[in-house]
């Protein structure tokens, strides 16, 4: 039914600032939907262009709006957010998606590192919500308090990270380990007493050493190995 989701039309009076960051919600409850919608329009530099309730309407209003973040509850009917994040990323590699869950569970936070998603919040958290988004349209990657804490428990059953392979010396290591728990290169620069240039050469540095796109994808490399 056309009125379980909401469409910005052409003829509607939306946002049209350069600056103005296009935002898709999907979640399959219509409350939290004109929830977020409320919350995220409070910023001036936010325009909500639609919103879906399943997995498959997020790919189809992907593809339609190419919004700069796509926010989607991970758990919905049809297809689940995970899947639908990952069916959007691998046609659509630069595509920022940031999942919403009530969730703090394990297995959804690696599959969604896996897949190369840009942020992972607790729906209850509503006031990171929107500093989320502007963090994550800056080229960040952003996870809950919760779920950074979960992190650590994640690496605790460690295997190995062959280091040596790609020429890693001890102090990238830990700046990797760092980068797979979360922390900003600001953090990592002051739990390793460097500056952040410093921080930022040495994943730069990492990423060439290793092939990969982005602190993302390094994060996603070391979880699967120490797992």
């Amino acid at each position: 039914m056309e009125n379980l989701h909401y469409r910005a039309k052409k003829d509607e009076k939306v946002k049209e600032e350069v600056s103005s960051m296009k935002i898709v919600i999907i979640d399959d409850d219509m409350l939290v939907v004109g929830a977020l919608k409320t919350i995220l329009e409070t910023g001036e530099d936010v325009t909500v262009v639609g919103t879906g309730k399943d997995g498959k309407e997020a790919f189809q209003l992907y593809k339609e709006y190419m919004p700069d973040v796509l926010l989607m509850d991970i758990r919905m009917q049809e297809l689940s957010g995970l899947e639908a994040a990952k069916q959007i990323l691998q046609e659509y590699p630069e595509a920022r998606i940031l999942l919403l869950t009530t969730f703090a569970d394990d297995e959804y936070i690696v599959k969604a590192l896996k897949y190369g998603v840009k942020g992972y919040l607790l729906k209850q958290d509503y006031q990171s919500i929107l500093p989320a988004i502007r963090a994550v349209c800056t080229g960040q990657t952003v996870f809950g308090t919760e779920i950074v804490s979960k992190i650590p428990q994640l690496l605790q059953e460690k295997k190995t990270f062959d280091g040596e392979a790609y020429d890693i010396s001890e102090k990238e290591h830990r700046v990797i380990a760092l980068v797979a728990e979360g922390y900003s290169n600001k953090e990592i620069a002051e739990r390793l007493f460097l500056s952040e240039g410093t921080v930022r050469n040495y994943i730069s540095n990492i990423l060439d050493k290793m092939g990969l796109r982005d602190r993302t994808q390094l994060a996603v490399y070391y979880l699967k190995k120490v797992r």
